[in-house]
């Protein structure tokens, strides 16, 4: 068991299944060590427990248990990416969060930080990463949020 994974157990949590994506796209792509993960929706195997907007049927600390489902979903992409062994996760280098919701919301940041705060509670000073928090009109399956991100691994 990764160290990755845990510290997930320590804190409750599991991986769900990797989603199939809905699109035309693979959930991520390796150019050397760098990882790119496709954008997840705050689902959980399959349902999506936060459909609507911020700012309308959620307020900032759903949004944020949403960011941490999207977050979830990335590792278990990232997951298939290592060939199974989060082991060879070293760093998170970007996320970029995206957020259903009303044009007058603001809290964009403080909702994406669902997400930022599971990776830099499982990876330390590793964790530590650029990102991108913006609101936005609408997401696939009307989902609340939307979070992708860039890993470093080796091997």
């Amino acid at each position: 068991m990764s160290r990755i994974e845990e510290r997930l157990a320590e804190l409750g949590l599991e991986l769900p299944k990797p989603p199939t994506p809905i699109a035309n796209f693979v959930p991520w792509q390796r150019a050397g060590q760098t990882v790119y993960l496709a954008g997840q929706v705050n689902e959980w195997n399959g349902t999506v427990p936060f459909v609507g907007k911020l700012g309308r049927e959620f307020d900032i600390d759903a949004g944020r248990q949403a960011a941490r489902l999207c977050a979830l979903n990335l590792l278990a992409c990232l997951k298939l990416a290592c060939e199974g062994d989060l082991g060879r996760v070293r760093q998170c280098l970007r996320l970029g969060g995206f957020v259903n919701c009303e044009p007058d919301f603001e809290f964009a940041p403080a909702v994406v930080n669902g997400a930022s705060d599971l990776i830099v509670a499982l990876l330390g000073d590793a964790g530590r990463h650029a990102r991108t928090a913006v609101g936005v009109a609408s997401l696939p399956r009307r989902a609340a949020v939307e979070v992708d991100a860039i890993f470093l691994v080796e091997g």
